[in-house]
């Protein structure tokens, strides 16, 4: 792992989305933002993908359950050469190939498509099952929201995965502590999640979730016989302050004064990395 490169491809996952939501003007920008870091190490240093070949049989794949971050992954899939660069100006505008939530026929590089909270994470379990069954040396790597945990879903293929010993499938959970309506705390309070996971028979890891490093190194240290689960401790909004200093930051109108600053921060940011 090269930590400055990596740390390069998250600032330009973090510009091309503020970019991106400010086109269209509001958007999910904040929870989008504090999964950067986990998108960059996986992109840069550690998933299988082949960008000309987006079905390839023998890929690692990517369920983002909490597909209202789908602007980070497309992102990222357009940094990687998925499809053109342009296609990020056309967030969530009509007839686009880039929806508000992951869409997997829209989109080459989506694995699945999600937005109904809890259901990636039935579909992540189905999809490492199969790679399992077919004998293929890869992984799926799934994101939950810690809101979306509120969902019994989510613990209903925690407990498959457990079951069958899925070891192929890496879950990370975006801990920014905030969801729609207010704070995880207030809303349902999920006490101690690493525990939980590892109550529910899984590999847990909890760690800093906007440090390339420390995501890199957890990724070296996963169980070969059981699921694997990594809690990122995040900052909704990361490595954008006035984004991370708002309150209510689910979802955001992007534009003006609030666009500008927070382009300006992404753009030093870049620049002191690449200088």
């Amino acid at each position: 792992m090269n930590i400055k490169e990596t740390e390069i491809f998250a600032a330009k996952i973090r510009m091309e989305t503020v970019k991106m939501i400010g086109k269209r003007g509001f958007g999910h920008i904040a929870g989008s933002l504090s999964v950067a870091d986990a998108l960059a190490v996986l992109y840069e240093d550690v998933m299988n993908f082949k960008p000309d070949q987006p079905e390839w049989e023998g890929r690692d794949k990517l369920v983002m359950s909490k597909g209202h971050a789908g602007p980070a992954l497309y992102s990222a899939l357009a940094l990687k050469g998925f499809f053109p660069m342009d296609w990020l100006k056309t967030l969530n505008q009509p007839g686009t190939r880039l929806p508000s939530h992951c869409d997997a026929k829209l989109t080459p590089g989506i694995d699945f498509t999600t937005g109904s909270l809890g259901q990636g994470a039935s579909a992540a379990v189905g999809l490492a099952l199969a790679q399992k069954m077919d004998g293929l040396n890869a992984k799926t790597y799934l994101f939950l929201g810690d809101g979306e945990c509120n969902e019994g879903q989510v613990w209903e293929a925690a407990m498959f995965a457990a079951q069958h010993k899925l070891s192929n499938l890496v879950t990370f959970v975006d801990y920014n502590k905030k969801q729609l309506d207010g704070t995880t705390a207030e809303v349902i309070d999920m006490g101690d999640i690493e525990a939980k996971f590892a109550e529910f028979g899984w590999h847990a890891q909890e760690i800093n979730g906007n440090n390339v490093s420390y995501i890199y190194n957890a990724l070296q240290s996963l169980s070969p016989i059981s699921p694997n689960v990594i809690i990122l401790n995040t900052t909704k909004g990361a490595g954008v302050k006035i984004i991370e200093n708002t309150t209510m930051n689910h979802h955001m109108v992007v534009e003006g004064d609030l666009l500008t600053v927070a382009l300006a921060e992404c753009e030093a940011k870049l620049l002191s990395l690449t200088t």
